[in-house]
């Protein structure tokens, strides 16, 4: 069955705490989403924010951000008593994510002295990450939220050999797994609703993982970096049309032949963590399962590198061997050589197209096995892409665009109908262009860190609600769904 989805980050969603979270809103949400007969929710990672806010930047592969969490749900649950104050921080549709998160910990605080274990708490303690990240986390705390490299070489060492007294943040230890179980807990009965209204989740997982994170700080062995979590080498990719420099990510390199050796045993219990989390798993910068682009840590932009092949074919066989029911998405957008899509087609895993870049480009036609997106949210939302096109594009568009709408329907419809008009297996479209917004609701920028990347939210479901009926019509007409 060919299907629709929205796409539409968590944090985004509307709520009276600042930032969305898996309360009232995200069940209003789904609800939406089954009226209009729209099959996938595709969010962006839900994994601890690191650096810039990005959640491409983890502090962990496994565990949650905090700020996701629900009061009102820890308040039914008998953790919480009396008024829940909310945060609106300065701008109605931008996360203020440092105040969001300092109101909501401190009512998480309280939570947790009022919270018993039970046996759901401890059938969650068993999951092989959660006390580690705990610990991890409160070592953080303690330096001051530095980088765990820059932490007293007896604290960087704890996991190594276990010799520093980390008993006086047994308290601290206990709150950020308690966190983590309400992470989860709230999480896992969201996602339990949506399957059953008939709304498949899709999550996002990032290729690399953040050099400050649990990943790294527990298995450097993994990774291109000596005892000391300093990189030899670092990953990003070369010089192109956009960017002259090319884009210099930072995140360390895998060692792959030491995953090799151990069945490559991080990314199967990433991904198999990640299968409970999720019904469709989208997988980022697929490309570098081919080849990977190997930057010396020394160098100041991406412009020195070199092609390496990754075992691409040995992981995928022993993923499918170990986890056979695993549904993937790969991102395999851009300048590709043909080995990367003949890697992805040997595994019969679905492709991804822009129709934002290729909707006019015969060279470029949606296919079958392909997930379609009007933009993604690494672009320009439609309509502050087309603001920017030149006269003769905009001509040579709207003419292209005519079967899909009169002259007086703004173009991100036109692209939607286009899109769920395809073969293509999943079509996409990011809620700012269900909206028709401009770039004042552009979620990234590509090349750029901090304010105003991952900010951008709804402050009501007002508009949405108005273009729910076109929606469900769509769909319909063009049988997806």
């Amino acid at each position: 069955m060919r299907k629709s989805g929205i796409l539409m980050p968590v944090a985004s969603l509307p709520s009276k705490y600042g930032i969305g979270g898996f309360g009232r809103e995200a069940y209003e949400f789904v609800d939406m989403l089954a009226r209009a007969h729209v099959r996938i929710w595709q969010i962006l990672p839900l994994n601890p924010l690191g650096y810039g806010n990005s959640p491409y930047q983890p502090l962990s592969s496994f565990a949650g951000d905090e700020s996701y969490i629900d009061l009102d749900i820890l308040k039914d649950e008998g953790l919480l008593e009396g008024d829940i104050e909310g945060f609106s921080g300065p701008e109605s549709d931008r996360i203020d994510y440092s105040g969001a998160r300092a109101h909501k910990e401190r009512y998480l605080r309280v939570a947790y002295e009022r919270f018993k274990p039970d046996r759901e708490y401890k059938r969650f303690q068993k999951y092989s990450w959660v006390y580690p990240y705990a610990v991890f986390v409160a070592l953080k705390t303690q330096n001051g939220l530095k980088s765990w490299t820059e932490w007293p070489r007896e604290q960087r060492q704890w996991i190594v050999d276990g010799q520093y007294d980390i008993s006086h943040l047994s308290d601290e230890i206990g709150y950020r797994m308690f966190a983590q179980f309400e992470f989860y807990r709230q999480w896992m009965a969201l996602k339990k609703y949506a399957n059953s209204k008939g709304v498949e989740i899709m999550g996002d997982i990032p290729f690399y993982v953040g050099l400050d994170s649990l990943d790294v700080w527990q298995a450097r062995e993994d990774f291109l970096i000596n005892g000391d979590g300093v990189p030899s080498f670092i990953a990003g990719v070369p010089p192109d049309y956009f960017n002259v420099d090319g884009q210099r990510w930072g995140n360390p390199i895998y060692d792959w032949e030491h995953l090799k050796e151990n069945g490559f045993g991080f990314w199967i219990e990433r991904l198999r963590y990640s299968s409970v989390l999720y019904d469709i798993l989208r997988i980022d910068h697929f490309r570098a399962f081919d080849t990977y682009w190997k930057i010396p840590a020394s160098c100041p932009t991406a412009r020195v590198g070199e092609w390496i092949e990754a075992p691409g074919y040995e992981l995928f066989d022993e993923i499918f061997r170990k986890l056979p029911k695993i549904k993937i998405v790969a991102e395999d957008l851009g300048d590709l050589r043909p080995q990367v899509l003949e890697l992805r087609d040997h595994y019969g895993l679905t492709g991804m197209n822009v129709a934002e870049f290729t909707f006019m480009d015969p060279n470029q036609p949606i296919e079958k096995n392909h997930l379609v997106y009007t933009g993604t949210h690494d672009n320009q939302p439609v309509m502050g892409w087309y603001k920017d096109r030149t006269a003769e594009e905009k001509r040579r568009i709207n003419e292209f665009m005519l079967p899909y709408g009169g002259p007086h329907v703004k173009l991100s419809k036109k692209l939607t109908k286009y899109i769920f008009a395809s073969k293509a297996r999943m079509a996409i479209v990011p809620i700012m262009d269900v909206l028709g917004l401009d770039d004042r609701a552009r979620l990234n920028e590509p090349g750029t860190v901090g304010s105003p990347n991952w900010e951008w939210r709804l402050s009501s479901f007002d508009g949405f609600k108005r273009h729910i009926p076109e929606l469900r019509r769509m769909i319909i007409e063009t049988r997806r769904g």
